[in-house]
């Protein structure tokens, strides 16, 4: 058995699941023992921040951030679909809302035509 073995990347999508500061991580790689879908690898260089090598598959549990012993070195990227933090604006005056405000406006009871 003589034979190498490589990991190979997904294709290049728009989700990055999360996001390493190279300079507060100091490769300590607890976020990947903890990682329940596997999309982290060691890095080769010691020291250094993990490799996310498959992206897509980050579930967005947020236990690799949970884990990290160093605040700040890992950050979760959600997916716009899953950001809650919503806001609209109403044509007819301009007003912006956002989910959870105090005294939000009425709801819209026209009929959609």
């Amino acid at each position: 058995m003589n034979e190498k073995v490589y990991m190979a990347p997904n294709p290049g999508t728009p989700c990055k699941g999360v996001e390493f500061d190279p300079e507060i991580c100091n490769g300590c790689n607890q976020c990947i023992e903890v990682c329940r879908t596997d999309v982290l690898m060691p890095n080769p260089e010691k020291g250094k921040p993990p490799i996310v090598l498959y992206p897509d598959e980050c579930w967005f549990g947020g236990c690799c951030v949970a884990a990290c012993p160093r605040p700040g070195a890992i950050k979760m990227l959600h997916p716009l679909n899953q950001n809650i933090s919503v806001i609209w604006r109403r044509k007819e005056t301009g007003e912006y809302f956002r989910l959870g405000m105090k005294n939000p406006p009425p709801p819209n009871t026209r009929p959609p035509f």
